[in-house]
C-alpha cells in the first residue's frame, strides 16, 4: 500500500502528540505523588498534578508546532 506524503506526515504528528500526552501524564502523576507525600491535602496534590500536566503539554505542543512549521 502506498502512503501519500501528507498521510504519513498526519500520521507521525498525531503520534507525537500521543506521545507528548502521555509523557505529560506521567509527569502529572510524579508531581501529585511527589506533592502527597510531602503532606498537602489531596484536593492541593490533585491540583498541582493538573497543573503539570498542563504545563507539561502546553511545552510540548509548542514545541511539536514549532518542529512541524521549521520542517513543513
Amino acid at each position: 500500500m502506498h502512503y501519500s506524503p501528507s498521510s504519513l506526515v498526519l500520521a507521525l504528528l498525531c503520534l507525537a502528540i500521543l506521545a507528548a500526552a502521555l509523557f505529560a501524564v506521567l509527569a502529572s502523576i510524579i508531581a501529585g505523588l511527589l506533592a502527597h507525600w510531602d503532606g498537602v491535602s489531596l484536593p492541593t496534590a490533585l491540583l498541582r498534578a493538573g497543573m503539570a500536566f498542563g504545563g507539561t503539554f502546553t511545552l510540548l505542543t509548542a514545541l511539536l508546532t514549532l518542529i512541524a512549521s521549521a520542517l513543513l
